[in-house]
Protein backbone atom coordinates (compact mmCIF):
# COMPACT_ATOMS: atom_id res chain seq x y z
CA UNK A 1 0.00 0.00 0.00
CA UNK A 2 1.57 3.67 -0.78
CA UNK A 3 0.50 5.63 1.77
CA UNK A 4 -0.49 9.17 0.69
CA UNK A 5 -2.88 11.24 -0.41
CA UNK A 6 -3.95 13.20 -2.90
CA UNK A 7 -6.50 15.70 -1.89
CA UNK A 8 -9.25 13.62 -3.25
CA UNK A 9 -9.29 9.81 -3.25
CA UNK A 10 -7.44 8.09 -6.20
CA UNK A 11 -7.90 4.69 -6.90
CA UNK A 12 -4.66 3.24 -7.62
CA UNK A 13 -4.22 -0.44 -9.23
CA UNK A 14 -2.03 -2.25 -7.06
CA UNK A 15 0.79 -3.80 -9.34
CA UNK A 16 -1.35 -7.27 -9.45
CA UNK A 17 -4.47 -6.00 -10.72
CA UNK A 18 -6.12 -5.24 -7.35
CA UNK A 19 -7.42 -1.59 -6.69
CA UNK A 20 -6.13 -0.37 -3.92
CA UNK A 21 -4.87 3.42 -3.02
CA UNK A 22 -1.59 1.84 -2.34
CA UNK A 23 0.96 2.29 1.39
CA UNK A 24 4.02 1.33 1.70
CA UNK A 25 6.36 -0.99 2.30
CA UNK A 26 10.54 -5.48 2.52
CA UNK A 27 12.94 -7.91 2.84
CA UNK A 28 15.50 -9.01 5.24
CA UNK A 29 18.88 -8.28 4.30
CA UNK A 30 21.66 -11.27 3.94
CA UNK A 31 24.94 -10.08 5.22
CA UNK A 32 27.03 -9.25 2.17
CA UNK A 33 30.31 -10.68 2.07
CA UNK A 34 33.59 -8.85 2.86
CA UNK A 35 34.41 -8.37 -1.17
CA UNK A 36 30.71 -7.60 -1.55
CA UNK A 37 30.71 -4.57 0.96
CA UNK A 38 33.96 -3.34 -0.06
CA UNK A 39 32.90 -2.92 -3.54
CA UNK A 40 29.48 -1.60 -2.06
CA UNK A 41 31.45 0.95 -0.73
CA UNK A 42 34.03 1.86 -3.19
CA UNK A 43 30.13 2.90 -5.22
CA UNK A 44 29.24 4.66 -2.09
CA UNK A 45 32.42 6.94 -2.51
CA UNK A 46 31.91 7.28 -5.70
CA UNK A 47 28.33 8.47 -5.24
CA UNK A 48 29.20 10.92 -2.24
CA UNK A 49 31.48 12.56 -4.57
CA UNK A 50 28.84 13.14 -7.70
CA UNK A 51 27.13 14.20 -4.87
CA UNK A 52 28.64 16.81 -3.88
CA UNK A 53 29.18 18.02 -7.31
CA UNK A 54 26.05 18.26 -8.37
CA UNK A 55 25.29 19.81 -5.21
CA UNK A 56 28.07 22.55 -6.09
CA UNK A 57 27.00 23.22 -9.85
CA UNK A 58 23.02 23.42 -8.31
CA UNK A 59 24.13 26.27 -5.77
CA UNK A 60 25.87 28.36 -8.79
CA UNK A 61 23.09 27.70 -10.48
CA UNK A 62 20.09 28.52 -8.06
CA UNK A 63 16.62 28.36 -9.38
CA UNK A 64 15.08 30.35 -12.13
CA UNK A 65 11.59 30.67 -10.35
CA UNK A 66 8.54 31.81 -12.40
CA UNK A 67 4.86 31.67 -12.46
CA UNK A 68 3.95 27.99 -12.32
CA UNK A 69 2.37 26.48 -15.64
CA UNK A 70 -1.24 26.74 -15.47
CA UNK A 71 -2.05 23.14 -15.38
CA UNK A 72 -0.43 22.59 -12.51
CA UNK A 73 -3.12 23.66 -10.17
CA UNK A 74 -0.36 26.33 -8.17
CA UNK A 75 -2.04 30.05 -8.06
CA UNK A 76 0.38 32.75 -7.46
CA UNK A 77 1.92 34.08 -5.62
CA UNK A 78 3.15 29.54 -5.49
CA UNK A 79 6.04 29.98 -7.80
CA UNK A 80 7.93 27.28 -10.01
CA UNK A 81 11.25 26.24 -11.02
CA UNK A 82 13.62 23.32 -11.52
CA UNK A 83 16.54 21.86 -10.15
CA UNK A 84 18.99 19.15 -12.55
CA UNK A 85 20.51 16.51 -10.86
CA UNK A 86 22.19 13.07 -12.46
CA UNK A 87 20.14 10.29 -12.75
CA UNK A 88 23.30 7.89 -11.68
CA UNK A 89 25.53 9.80 -8.75
CA UNK A 90 27.72 7.40 -9.93
CA UNK A 91 28.26 9.37 -12.94
CA UNK A 92 27.96 12.92 -12.19
CA UNK A 93 28.65 14.50 -15.51
CA UNK A 94 26.69 11.13 -17.35
CA UNK A 95 22.32 12.08 -18.42
CA UNK A 96 20.62 15.08 -15.94
CA UNK A 97 17.14 14.84 -14.86
CA UNK A 98 15.26 18.03 -14.32
CA UNK A 99 13.41 18.13 -10.86
CA UNK A 100 10.27 20.19 -10.33
CA UNK A 101 10.11 22.70 -7.16
CA UNK A 102 7.81 25.21 -6.00
CA UNK A 103 8.19 27.47 -2.85
CA UNK A 104 5.72 30.67 -1.14
CA UNK A 105 8.12 32.86 0.41
CA UNK A 106 7.52 33.62 4.16
CA UNK A 107 4.95 35.90 5.19
CA UNK A 108 6.74 37.96 8.01
CA UNK A 109 9.33 40.33 7.68
CA UNK A 110 12.69 39.98 6.15
CA UNK A 111 14.24 39.53 9.86
CA UNK A 112 11.51 36.83 10.93
CA UNK A 113 12.89 34.47 7.85
CA UNK A 114 14.63 31.72 8.75
CA UNK A 115 14.92 29.72 5.30
CA UNK A 116 13.30 27.43 3.62
CA UNK A 117 11.37 24.72 5.11
CA UNK A 118 11.13 21.50 2.41
CA UNK A 119 8.65 18.35 2.55
CA UNK A 120 7.77 15.04 1.25
CA UNK A 121 4.29 13.65 1.77
CA UNK A 122 5.24 10.06 1.57
CA UNK A 123 5.12 7.38 -1.22
CA UNK A 124 6.72 6.61 -2.43
CA UNK A 125 5.43 8.39 -5.25
CA UNK A 126 3.90 11.08 -3.61
CA UNK A 127 4.07 14.84 -4.93
CA UNK A 128 5.04 17.88 -2.32
CA UNK A 129 4.12 20.70 -4.72
CA UNK A 130 1.32 21.14 -3.16
CA UNK A 131 2.90 22.15 0.41
CA UNK A 132 3.09 26.00 -0.41
CA UNK A 133 -0.85 25.95 -0.74
CA UNK A 134 -0.89 25.37 2.88
CA UNK A 135 0.05 29.16 2.60
CA UNK A 136 -2.42 30.48 0.34
CA UNK A 137 -5.05 28.22 1.93
CA UNK A 138 -4.31 30.32 5.53
CA UNK A 139 -4.37 26.78 7.15
CA UNK A 140 -4.25 27.93 10.90
CA UNK A 141 -1.84 24.92 11.88
CA UNK A 142 0.75 26.08 9.92
CA UNK A 143 0.36 29.86 10.02
CA UNK A 144 3.24 30.19 12.66
CA UNK A 145 5.81 28.49 10.93
CA UNK A 146 4.92 30.06 7.07
CA UNK A 147 6.04 33.71 9.18
CA UNK A 148 9.45 32.37 9.37
CA UNK A 149 10.08 29.47 6.75
CA UNK A 150 9.32 29.77 2.46
CA UNK A 151 7.40 26.79 2.17
CA UNK A 152 9.19 24.27 -0.26
CA UNK A 153 7.60 21.45 -2.30
CA UNK A 154 9.06 19.24 -4.83
CA UNK A 155 8.37 16.42 -7.37
CA UNK A 156 10.91 13.40 -5.84
CA UNK A 157 12.89 11.77 -9.13
CA UNK A 158 10.25 9.51 -10.94
CA UNK A 159 6.78 11.37 -9.66
CA UNK A 160 5.19 13.84 -11.48
CA UNK A 161 6.96 16.55 -13.23
CA UNK A 162 10.35 15.19 -12.43
CA UNK A 163 10.75 12.19 -15.48
CA UNK A 164 8.09 10.43 -14.82
CA UNK A 165 8.03 6.94 -15.00
CA UNK A 166 5.20 4.51 -15.76
CA UNK A 167 4.86 0.59 -15.80
CA UNK A 168 1.16 0.46 -17.81
CA UNK A 169 -0.76 1.96 -19.59
CA UNK A 170 -2.75 4.64 -17.30
CA UNK A 171 -6.29 3.58 -18.90
CA UNK A 172 -5.75 -0.38 -18.09
CA UNK A 173 -4.37 0.75 -15.15
CA UNK A 174 -7.93 2.10 -13.18
CA UNK A 175 -9.72 -0.21 -14.97
CA UNK A 176 -12.37 -1.77 -13.07
CA UNK A 177 -13.76 -4.41 -11.89
CA UNK A 178 -10.41 -6.16 -11.17
CA UNK A 179 -10.19 -9.87 -9.27
CA UNK A 180 -11.16 -10.25 -5.69
CA UNK A 181 -7.52 -9.96 -4.15
CA UNK A 182 -8.49 -12.77 -1.74
CA UNK A 183 -7.83 -16.01 -3.61
CA UNK A 184 -10.37 -19.42 -3.58
CA UNK A 185 -8.31 -21.02 -5.42
CA UNK A 186 -4.72 -21.73 -6.57
CA UNK A 187 -6.24 -20.99 -9.59
CA UNK A 188 -6.58 -17.56 -8.26
CA UNK A 189 -2.98 -17.28 -7.06
CA UNK A 190 -1.76 -18.12 -10.06
CA UNK A 191 -3.49 -15.59 -11.77
CA UNK A 192 -1.90 -13.03 -9.73
CA UNK A 193 1.31 -14.07 -9.58
CA UNK A 194 1.23 -13.77 -13.68
CA UNK A 195 -0.28 -10.25 -13.19
CA UNK A 196 2.40 -9.08 -10.50
CA UNK A 197 5.17 -10.40 -13.06
CA UNK A 198 3.99 -9.12 -16.14
CA UNK A 199 3.43 -5.77 -14.62
CA UNK A 200 7.21 -6.16 -13.62
CA UNK A 201 8.11 -6.29 -16.94
CA UNK A 202 6.05 -3.71 -17.80
CA UNK A 203 8.17 -1.00 -15.36
CA UNK A 204 11.35 -2.48 -17.30
CA UNK A 205 10.14 -1.81 -20.70
CA UNK A 206 8.72 1.44 -20.11
CA UNK A 207 10.70 2.77 -18.06
CA UNK A 208 14.11 0.50 -17.53
CA UNK A 209 16.79 3.61 -17.70
CA UNK A 210 15.37 4.90 -14.68
CA UNK A 211 14.39 1.48 -12.78
CA UNK A 212 18.03 0.89 -11.26
CA UNK A 213 18.08 4.74 -9.88
CA UNK A 214 15.23 4.74 -8.25
CA UNK A 215 15.90 4.43 -4.84
CA UNK A 216 15.66 6.08 -1.01
CA UNK A 217 19.49 7.51 -1.39
CA UNK A 218 19.31 8.66 -4.72
CA UNK A 219 16.29 10.59 -3.55
CA UNK A 220 17.60 12.01 -0.67
CA UNK A 221 21.09 12.94 -2.62
CA UNK A 222 18.35 14.94 -4.78
CA UNK A 223 17.08 16.79 -1.71
CA UNK A 224 20.73 17.66 -0.83
CA UNK A 225 21.29 19.28 -4.30
CA UNK A 226 17.52 21.07 -3.87
CA UNK A 227 19.09 22.60 -0.38
CA UNK A 228 22.11 23.86 -2.25
CA UNK A 229 20.19 25.48 -5.24
CA UNK A 230 17.73 26.98 -2.83
CA UNK A 231 21.23 28.55 -1.14
CA UNK A 232 20.56 27.22 1.74
CA UNK A 233 23.95 26.00 3.64
CA UNK A 234 21.18 23.57 6.06
CA UNK A 235 18.20 21.93 5.40
CA UNK A 236 14.64 22.42 7.37
CA UNK A 237 12.97 19.42 6.42
CA UNK A 238 9.30 18.10 7.23
CA UNK A 239 8.54 14.02 6.09
CA UNK A 240 5.52 12.33 6.19
CA UNK A 241 5.15 8.91 6.11
CA UNK A 242 7.76 7.15 3.72
CA UNK A 243 9.13 11.37 4.04
CA UNK A 244 10.30 10.01 7.37
CA UNK A 245 12.39 7.40 5.43
CA UNK A 246 13.76 10.15 3.36
CA UNK A 247 14.64 12.00 6.56
CA UNK A 248 16.10 9.59 8.58
CA UNK A 249 18.23 8.17 5.46
CA UNK A 250 19.27 11.91 4.82
CA UNK A 251 20.16 12.42 8.86
CA UNK A 252 22.32 9.52 8.47
CA UNK A 253 24.00 10.70 4.75
CA UNK A 254 24.26 14.32 5.11
CA UNK A 255 23.91 14.72 9.22
CA UNK A 256 25.84 18.16 9.07
CA UNK A 257 23.81 19.69 6.72
CA UNK A 258 20.56 19.64 8.66
CA UNK A 259 19.18 22.19 10.24
CA UNK A 260 15.79 21.16 11.61
CA UNK A 261 13.97 17.78 11.06
CA UNK A 262 10.24 16.99 11.72
CA UNK A 263 9.15 13.16 11.04
CA UNK A 264 5.56 12.56 11.16
CA UNK A 265 4.51 8.91 11.26
CA UNK A 266 7.38 7.16 11.07
CA UNK A 267 8.42 4.27 8.75
CA UNK A 268 10.29 1.76 10.50
CA UNK A 269 13.86 2.52 9.35
CA UNK A 270 15.73 -0.92 10.65
CA UNK A 271 17.29 -2.88 7.72
CA UNK A 272 15.10 -5.72 8.97
CA UNK A 273 11.58 -3.99 8.02
CA UNK A 274 12.83 -2.12 4.95
CA UNK A 275 10.37 -3.72 2.86
CA UNK A 276 8.68 -6.91 2.91
CA UNK A 277 8.21 -7.21 6.79
CA UNK A 278 6.92 -3.18 6.87
CA UNK A 279 4.20 -4.45 4.66
CA UNK A 280 3.60 -7.53 6.65
CA UNK A 281 3.38 -5.17 9.79
CA UNK A 282 0.81 -2.79 7.94
CA UNK A 283 -1.28 -5.41 7.21
CA UNK A 284 -1.73 -6.09 11.40
CA UNK A 285 -2.38 -2.10 12.19
CA UNK A 286 -4.49 -2.26 9.15
CA UNK A 287 -6.99 -4.66 10.87
CA UNK A 288 -6.57 -2.70 14.44
CA UNK A 289 -7.64 0.57 12.69
CA UNK A 290 -10.80 -0.66 10.83
CA UNK A 291 -11.81 -1.71 13.90
CA UNK A 292 -11.41 1.42 15.59
CA UNK A 293 -13.46 2.95 12.31
CA UNK A 294 -15.94 0.21 13.21
CA UNK A 295 -16.77 0.63 16.64
CA UNK A 296 -16.87 4.56 15.82
CA UNK A 297 -19.32 3.80 13.49
CA UNK A 298 -21.22 1.69 15.80
CA UNK A 299 -21.33 4.49 18.61
CA UNK A 300 -22.59 6.80 15.89
CA UNK A 301 -25.70 4.24 14.79
CA UNK A 302 -28.52 7.15 14.91
CA UNK A 303 -26.41 8.71 11.92
CA UNK A 304 -25.56 5.51 9.96
CA UNK A 305 -27.66 2.71 11.17
CA UNK A 306 -25.23 0.40 10.37
CA UNK A 307 -25.17 -1.68 13.60
CA UNK A 308 -24.77 -0.78 16.91
CA UNK A 309 -21.62 -3.10 17.46
CA UNK A 310 -18.52 -3.66 16.17
CA UNK A 311 -19.49 -7.15 15.04
CA UNK A 312 -22.56 -5.49 13.51
CA UNK A 313 -21.02 -3.21 11.57
CA UNK A 314 -18.33 -6.26 10.51
CA UNK A 315 -21.36 -8.51 8.65
CA UNK A 316 -22.47 -5.44 6.98
CA UNK A 317 -19.35 -5.22 5.52
CA UNK A 318 -18.88 -9.03 4.91
CA UNK A 319 -22.13 -8.63 3.02
CA UNK A 320 -21.27 -5.55 1.04
CA UNK A 321 -17.93 -7.72 -0.08
CA UNK A 322 -19.72 -11.07 -0.77
CA UNK A 323 -22.54 -9.27 -3.23
CA UNK A 324 -19.67 -7.36 -4.48
CA UNK A 325 -17.91 -10.20 -5.40
CA UNK A 326 -20.88 -12.40 -6.78
CA UNK A 327 -21.74 -8.85 -9.01
CA UNK A 328 -19.93 -5.93 -9.19
CA UNK A 329 -21.63 -3.08 -7.91
CA UNK A 330 -23.07 -0.80 -11.00
CA UNK A 331 -20.89 -3.30 -13.25
CA UNK A 332 -17.91 -1.76 -11.88
CA UNK A 333 -17.50 -1.94 -7.76
CA UNK A 334 -15.98 -5.26 -6.64
CA UNK A 335 -14.56 -6.24 -4.02
CA UNK A 336 -10.91 -4.69 -4.84
CA UNK A 337 -12.74 -1.58 -5.41
CA UNK A 338 -14.33 -1.73 -2.55
CA UNK A 339 -11.26 -2.38 -0.26
CA UNK A 340 -9.68 0.88 -2.14
CA UNK A 341 -12.57 2.99 -0.87
CA UNK A 342 -12.69 1.98 2.29
CA UNK A 343 -8.85 1.79 3.44
CA UNK A 344 -9.46 5.70 3.11
CA UNK A 345 -11.23 4.90 6.96
CA UNK A 346 -8.38 3.56 8.69
CA UNK A 347 -5.59 5.55 6.89
CA UNK A 348 -7.10 9.26 7.74
CA UNK A 349 -10.21 10.04 10.44
CA UNK A 350 -11.11 12.71 8.07
CA UNK A 351 -12.95 10.12 5.51
CA UNK A 352 -14.65 8.43 8.61
CA UNK A 353 -17.95 10.37 8.02
CA UNK A 354 -17.71 10.58 3.92
CA UNK A 355 -16.86 6.42 4.08
CA UNK A 356 -19.90 5.44 6.53
CA UNK A 357 -22.24 8.11 4.68
CA UNK A 358 -21.57 6.50 1.39
CA UNK A 359 -21.51 2.95 2.86
CA UNK A 360 -24.91 3.99 5.04
CA UNK A 361 -26.59 5.11 1.68
CA UNK A 362 -25.87 2.06 -0.29
CA UNK A 363 -27.50 -0.11 2.67
CA UNK A 364 -30.37 2.19 2.62
CA UNK A 365 -30.89 1.15 -1.39
CA UNK A 366 -28.75 4.25 -2.78
CA UNK A 367 -26.06 1.89 -4.55
CA UNK A 368 -25.22 4.73 -7.18
CA UNK A 369 -23.01 7.07 -4.51
CA UNK A 370 -20.90 4.01 -3.23
CA UNK A 371 -20.26 3.26 -7.56
CA UNK A 372 -19.69 7.46 -7.74
CA UNK A 373 -17.29 7.32 -4.70
CA UNK A 374 -15.58 3.81 -5.40
CA UNK A 375 -14.98 2.87 -9.41
CA UNK A 376 -12.60 5.02 -11.35
CA UNK A 377 -13.19 7.64 -13.42
CA UNK A 378 -12.16 6.72 -17.10
CA UNK A 379 -12.56 10.27 -18.45
CA UNK A 380 -10.18 11.83 -15.77
CA UNK A 381 -7.17 10.95 -17.92
CA UNK A 382 -5.09 13.42 -16.20
CA UNK A 383 -6.20 12.14 -12.67
CA UNK A 384 -5.37 8.12 -13.92
CA UNK A 385 -2.24 9.03 -15.22
CA UNK A 386 -0.96 10.75 -12.18
CA UNK A 387 -2.41 7.12 -10.27
CA UNK A 388 -0.57 5.15 -12.50
CA UNK A 389 2.84 7.00 -12.19
CA UNK A 390 2.15 7.06 -8.08
CA UNK A 391 2.14 3.47 -8.23
CA UNK A 392 4.97 3.01 -10.37
CA UNK A 393 6.98 5.33 -8.43
CA UNK A 394 6.09 3.03 -5.44
CA UNK A 395 6.84 -0.09 -6.57
CA UNK A 396 10.05 1.22 -8.24
CA UNK A 397 11.85 2.85 -5.12
CA UNK A 398 10.26 -0.24 -2.57
CA UNK A 399 11.63 -3.41 -4.70
CA UNK A 400 14.98 -1.33 -5.90
CA UNK A 401 15.94 -0.61 -2.54
CA UNK A 402 16.62 -3.61 -0.81
CA UNK A 403 16.18 -7.35 -1.32
CA UNK A 404 12.89 -8.80 -1.61
CA UNK A 405 12.21 -12.90 -1.26
CA UNK A 406 12.20 -14.73 -4.60
CA UNK A 407 10.29 -17.79 -3.19
CA UNK A 408 6.24 -18.23 -3.48
CA UNK A 409 6.25 -20.19 -1.09
CA UNK A 410 7.38 -17.90 1.26
CA UNK A 411 5.23 -15.08 0.04
CA UNK A 412 2.17 -17.63 -0.31
CA UNK A 413 2.89 -19.02 3.57
CA UNK A 414 3.37 -15.44 5.01
CA UNK A 415 0.04 -14.14 3.58
CA UNK A 416 -2.22 -16.87 4.37
CA UNK A 417 -1.15 -17.38 7.93
CA UNK A 418 -1.74 -13.09 8.26
CA UNK A 419 -4.94 -13.48 6.13
CA UNK A 420 -6.27 -15.28 8.90
CA UNK A 421 -6.37 -12.60 11.34
CA UNK A 422 -5.95 -9.55 9.61
CA UNK A 423 -8.33 -10.25 6.29
CA UNK A 424 -8.72 -6.22 6.05
CA UNK A 425 -5.61 -5.85 3.63
CA UNK A 426 -3.34 -8.62 3.70
CA UNK A 427 -3.83 -10.04 0.52
CA UNK A 428 -3.99 -6.67 -1.34
CA UNK A 429 -1.24 -5.82 -0.28
CA UNK A 430 0.35 -8.75 -0.91
CA UNK A 431 -0.51 -8.63 -4.46
CA UNK A 432 0.79 -4.60 -4.69
CA UNK A 433 4.52 -5.68 -3.45
CA UNK A 434 4.64 -9.37 -5.38
CA UNK A 435 6.74 -7.02 -8.75
CA UNK A 436 9.35 -7.07 -6.37
CA UNK A 437 9.45 -10.94 -6.48
CA UNK A 438 10.43 -10.93 -9.83
CA UNK A 439 12.00 -7.39 -10.12
CA UNK A 440 14.53 -7.16 -13.51
CA UNK A 441 17.08 -4.95 -12.07
CA UNK A 442 19.92 -5.00 -8.81
CA UNK A 443 18.02 -4.80 -5.32
CA UNK A 444 20.41 -2.70 -3.00
CA UNK A 445 21.43 -2.92 0.78
CA UNK A 446 19.31 -0.05 2.63
CA UNK A 447 21.17 2.25 4.24
CA UNK A 448 21.82 1.65 8.03
CA UNK A 449 19.96 4.54 9.88
CA UNK A 450 21.76 5.72 12.80
CA UNK A 451 23.87 8.89 14.35
CA UNK A 452 26.55 10.26 13.03
CA UNK A 453 28.99 13.84 14.44
CA UNK A 454 26.77 16.92 13.21
CA UNK A 455 23.11 15.43 13.37
CA UNK A 456 20.89 18.04 14.82
CA UNK A 457 18.09 17.18 17.46
CA UNK A 458 15.09 15.64 15.36
CA UNK A 459 11.38 16.09 15.99
CA UNK A 460 9.53 12.92 16.11
CA UNK A 461 5.47 12.93 15.90
CA UNK A 462 3.30 9.80 15.90
CA UNK A 463 0.09 8.20 16.59
CA UNK A 464 -0.16 5.02 18.59
CA UNK A 465 -2.64 3.54 16.71
CA UNK A 466 -1.44 4.76 12.83
CA UNK A 467 -1.69 1.79 10.63
CA UNK A 468 -0.17 3.03 7.76
CA UNK A 469 3.25 2.87 9.56
CA UNK A 470 2.81 1.43 13.13
CA UNK A 471 4.12 2.96 16.29
CA UNK A 472 7.19 0.84 16.73
CA UNK A 473 8.77 2.62 13.71
CA UNK A 474 8.67 5.96 15.40
CA UNK A 475 10.20 4.45 18.36
CA UNK A 476 13.06 2.58 16.37
CA UNK A 477 13.70 5.84 14.76
CA UNK A 478 14.10 7.61 17.94
CA UNK A 479 16.36 4.99 19.53
CA UNK A 480 18.42 5.23 16.34
CA UNK A 481 18.72 8.55 16.60
CA UNK A 482 20.17 10.39 19.59
CA UNK A 483 19.03 13.47 21.35
CA UNK A 484 15.73 13.23 19.44
CA UNK A 485 12.31 13.73 21.13
CA UNK A 486 9.38 11.80 20.52
CA UNK A 487 5.92 13.18 20.81
CA UNK A 488 3.31 9.99 21.29
CA UNK A 489 -0.48 10.95 20.11
CA UNK A 490 -2.05 8.14 22.37
CA UNK A 491 -5.05 6.43 21.65
CA UNK A 492 -5.16 8.33 18.41
CA UNK A 493 -4.29 6.56 14.58
CA UNK A 494 -4.68 8.81 12.25
CA UNK A 495 -1.54 9.03 9.04
CA UNK A 496 -0.08 12.40 9.56
CA UNK A 497 -0.32 14.06 12.65
CA UNK A 498 1.21 17.46 12.31
CA UNK A 499 -1.85 18.83 10.02
CA UNK A 500 -4.37 18.08 12.40
CA UNK A 501 -5.79 20.50 15.38
CA UNK A 502 -4.00 19.34 18.41
CA UNK A 503 -2.94 22.22 20.89
CA UNK A 504 -0.06 19.64 22.38
CA UNK A 505 1.46 19.03 19.20
CA UNK A 506 0.91 21.94 17.09
CA UNK A 507 2.56 24.29 19.89
CA UNK A 508 5.38 22.02 20.29
CA UNK A 509 5.92 21.75 16.73
CA UNK A 510 5.94 25.78 16.29
CA UNK A 511 8.48 25.89 19.34
CA UNK A 512 10.48 23.72 17.46
CA UNK A 513 10.46 25.45 14.01
CA UNK A 514 10.57 28.94 15.47
CA UNK A 515 12.85 28.25 18.39
CA UNK A 516 15.37 25.36 18.04
CA UNK A 517 13.55 24.61 21.18
CA UNK A 518 12.50 20.63 22.28
CA UNK A 519 10.99 19.30 25.42
CA UNK A 520 13.54 17.76 28.02
CA UNK A 521 11.79 14.45 27.83
CA UNK A 522 9.59 12.65 25.61
CA UNK A 523 6.41 13.91 25.68
CA UNK A 524 2.51 11.81 25.14
CA UNK A 525 -0.24 13.79 23.96
CA UNK A 526 -4.48 13.29 24.05
CA UNK A 527 -5.96 12.24 21.14
CA UNK A 528 -7.16 14.86 18.62
CA UNK A 529 -11.04 15.42 18.51
CA UNK A 530 -12.81 12.22 17.00
CA UNK A 531 -14.88 13.47 13.95
CA UNK A 532 -18.64 14.22 15.07
CA UNK A 533 -21.33 13.24 12.28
Amino acid sequence: MRDIRPKRRVAALGSAGVLVTATLIAGAVAAPSASASAGARHGQDREARGAAIAAERAAKAGIDWQDCPGDWGLEKPIQCGWVTVPLDYAKPYGKQIKLAVDRIGNTGTAQERQGALVYNPGGPGGSGLRFPRRVVTKSAVWANAAKAYDFVGFDPRGVGHSAPISCMDPQEFVKAPKADPVPDTEADKLAQRKLAREYAEGCYERSGEMLPHMTTPNTVRDLDVIRAALGEKKLNYLGVSYGTYIGAVYGTMFPGHLRRMIVDSVVNPSRDKIWYQANLDQDVAFEGRWKDWEDWVAANDATFHLGTTRDAVQDKWLQLRATAKKNPIGGVVGPAELISFFQSAPYYDSTWIPIATVFSKYVAGDTQALVDAAAPDLTDTAGNISSENGNAVYTAVECTDAKWPTSWKKWDRDNTELNKNYPFMTWANAWMNLPCATWPVKQQTPVEVKTHKGLPQVLIVQSTRDAATPYEGAVELHNRFKGSRLITEKDAGSHGVTGLVNPCINQRVDDYLLNGKLDAADVTCTPHATPKP
